[in-house]
């Protein structure tokens, strides 16, 4: 035996070196993102095995739906229909509670008080009838007023939300525990800088308000929500919670911390409402227990309860969350049940889990049970497996796994007690594969690290490439000269309104698809989708000297694609899609930019900005590509047509722009004689002669009778014909929109 432990005193090391490596880890010593990432996927497959499935009967949602849109119109909706909805919910069908998943940020002037009031300041201002009739008629247009009514003496909880970018709006509610709550305690709560509240009165209405921040892990996955988040040294509670507190008696939030040996410990463990025990973890989270997939609540239309199409008995007694299901309205999260989850059910999931009392627990105490089962495990496996045949071998491992399953899956279904398992699967999978492979098994590292922070953004083609330097990148902050690109659909709002959420979502498939392969084929980095629309930028991560060029021919290169789709399209019943692109060159910032509740891989400055704009003024010129004067000068072999010089909001200097046409020697002659008259038009147009400018472009207007362009200076030189520019005047029209 002796013998046999020095023969394999190498791949023993070695797996011991290993268990080492995987309590470092565990012990929060290094950090293995693997793990983390296994840890959640087996945190996602535990709790759809688990969950109910079922759909819970004490919560109903009234669903701020396509239907309920379609019938009362675009969200907003005036305060004084809420208001309404509030009187049937309470008195129809007397309700037991009303929480509101919704900010009222801004006031509502919907009415036409707002204009009524600068009327009678106005032009109405000496008329005694009409200031009369105002007064008399002030109480009913006054909506926020009407809400805050609806609002005071019931059980209504309203919701606001957190950020870290230190913006402050609205009025927010006591804060559940004050600052000196956790004096001398452990507690890593979330932080935030900034918010958006409601209104002051209706805060002050409101029986009481809640956050509504989820707080997404590294993956964007929302599997816990903060029960408190700290402010300015004082911590507010949850929408659920604060929902909590009302059912219960108005009770207060109480913090529990560990208890150890009999005595009382300092890190905190639970949140106690009246008799209510809420377990949280390190950071005051606590864990979803979703019941199911979207629908594992009743959803009830709004427009539903509005037109009394639902029986009072129905909702008898029920807890009420009021929220949004429409994509449309951007509520909709990625979760462990499904990946476009309305944000409402989360808050519904919580109620219903603290009522049931089950929340799932991380004590911390796992710690140390994930500590003891690694080293009993991991020691056993060692030192057993390198002296074992392979079969021997793998039959040992498979009986550690089931053991590790066997006892997790226990500790979740008895004890709500989430057991960390990935470290401990994955050591006894590594172990197996290490004494199987010795001197064999060697992990690409540093393709993994590129892939792991670019993959999302880059094509594969350039992750293989950067791979083979991953020294050179980083996702921290850098600035370097790049281009932007900005493309929207025009009339979006009109296309989304005519197709079902189902067609709507095969149609943007359908047109982002092939808009992201055009740009990752041009090295291209997608830096995020905004609805219809797509931010792109080049020449980051990886350094591109034709980042400009690539990027000009990709806009070309998808408004040919969208013009090649539209049979497709008309085929399918689906409407004309038609698209503006914005593109700018110039120095820009790029890294890892966010807050401790979201980050992303983006790029800012002025240049970006100038992007932006370009895009949103292509309609404006009637054309499909804008393209900056930076990016015109690092295209040299590109035609390109001078639409303009502007100066846009917030800037002093004007800069010229244009619109690419495509490759000089691609060009047919046809388009070239005809810019060549456009710039003497232009040319004409700036010298102020007006005359032989509007005789020029008429004669391309009958050439091109849809050209819009044409059409736009011929309406400035009227213009100007009727009232003529300054002395000093420049050529540059002023962009006042951003």
């Amino acid at each position: 035996m002796k013998n046999l432990l020095k023969k394999r005193a190498i791949p023993i090391g070695l797996g011991l070196l290993l268990l080492f490596v995987f309590l470092l880890h565990v012990g929060q010593i290094v950090n293995i993102r693997l793990i983390q990432q296994l840890e959640a996927i087996g945190y996602d497959a535990r709790l759809r095995f688990f969950m109910p499935n079922t759909q819970g009967s004490r919560i109903v949602i009234v669903d701020i739906d396509e239907k309920s849109l379609a019938e009362e119109g675009r969200w907003p909706w005036g305060r004084d229909r809420l208001g309404v909805l509030l009187d049937k919910l309470f008195e129809r069908h007397h309700v037991a509670l009303v929480g509101f998943d919704v900010v009222f940020a801004e006031k509502d002037e919907s009415s036409g008080l707002k204009v009524l009031e600068q009327l009678g300041q106005g032009a109405l201002k000496s008329i005694p009838q009409f200031h009369t009739v105002m007064e008399k008629l002030r109480p009913q247009l006054d909506h926020d007023r009407l809400f805050a009514e609806k609002l005071k003496n019931r059980p209504v909880i309203l919701g606001y939300y957190f950020t870290n970018d230190n913006r402050i709006s609205g009025k927010l509610p006591p804060p559940a525990l004050a600052a000196d709550a956790f004096t001398g305690k452990r507690a890593a709560f979330i932080k935030a800088s900034g918010y958006g509240a409601n209104l002051p009165e209706l805060q002050q209405n409101a029986r009481n308000s809640g956050h509504i921040n989820p707080q997404p892990d590294a993956d964007g996955v929302n599997r816990r929500v903060p029960m408190l988040v700290e402010f300015q040294g004082a911590y507010y509670e949850a929408l659920s919670l604060a929902m909590m507190r009302v059912l219960l008696g108005d009770s207060r939030v109480a913090a529990v911390f560990e208890n150890t040996a009999g005595k009382q410990g300092d890190t905190l463990e639970w949140l106690k409402v009246a008799n209510l025990m809420i377990p949280v973890d390190e950071n005051a989270c606590a864990y979803v227990p979703y019941r199911g997939p979207q629908g594992s609540f009743r959803n009830i239309p709004a427009s539903d309860i509005l037109h009394d199409r639902i029986a009072p008995s129905e909702l008898h007694g029920a807890i009420v969350l009021v929220g949004a299901t429409a994509p449309g309205l951007m509520d909709l999260r990625s979760t462990p049940v499904g990946t476009a989850y309305p944000g409402v059910e989360i808050h519904a999931s919580l109620i219903e889990g603290m009522l049931d009392n089950a929340i799932m627990q991380k004590p911390g105490y796992t710690l140390g049970a994930e500590i003891a089962i690694l080293l009993l495990l991991g020691l056993t496996l060692a030192v057993a497996l390198p002296l074992l045949s392979p079969l021997k071998g793998l039959l040992l491992s498979l009986g550690a796994i089931c053991v590790t399953l066997w006892l997790n899956f226990a500790a979740w279904q008895s004890a709500h007690l989430i057991l960390p398992l990935a470290a401990t699967l994955l050591m006894i999978v590594a172990l197996f594969v290490l004494d199987m492979s010795y001197g064999f098994f060697v992990e690409a590292r540093a393709k993994r690290r590129i892939t792991g922070l670019f993959g999302q953004y880059v094509p594969p083609e350039l992750v293989d490439e950067m791979s083979e330097n991953p020294e050179n990148f980083t996702m921290e902050g850098e600035s370097r000269e790049m281009t932007v690109l900005f493309s929207d659909v025009r009339g979006f709002t009109n296309i989304s309104e005519g197709l079902s959420p189902k067609e709507l979502s095969r149609l943007m498939n359908a047109y982002m698809t092939p808009m992201t392969r055009i740009i990752h084929q041009h090295r291209g980095t997608i830096d995020k989708y905004i609805g219809d629309a797509i931010m792109a930028f080049w020449c980051a991560p990886l350094r591109d000297s034709d980042h400009a060029r690539n990027a000009v021919l990709a806009a070309l290169e998808m408004q040919a694609a969208v013009a090649a789709l539209q049979p497709q399209f008309s085929a399918r019943g689906w409407p004309e899609v038609r698209i503006g692109i914005g593109l700018s060159t110039g120095v820009m910032s790029v890294g890892n930019m966010g807050s401790e509740f979201r980050m992303a891989y983006t790029v800012m400055g002025d240049a970006v900005n100038l992007g932006s704009r370009l895009e949103s003024i292509t309609k404006q010129y009637g054309v499909g590509i804008i393209i900056s004067e930076t990016t015109r000068r690092a295209v040299p072999d590109m035609l390109c047509r001078e639409l303009d010089r502007v100066r846009v909001k917030g800037k002093d200097e004007a800069v010229a722009i244009y619109e690419p046409l495509g490759l000089e020697q691609q060009v047919e002659q046809a388009v070239k004689n005809e810019l060549r008259l456009f710039e003497e038009a232009l040319r004409l147009y700036r010298a102020q002669n007006w005359e032989q400018a509007e005789r020029q472009l008429l004669n391309l207007q009958k050439t091109a009778p849809d050209c819009v362009l044409y059409r736009l200076y011929l309406e400035r030189i009227a213009h100007f014909r009727a009232e003529p520019p300054e002395l000093d005047w420049d050529g540059v029209s002023v962009l006042n929109t951003k």
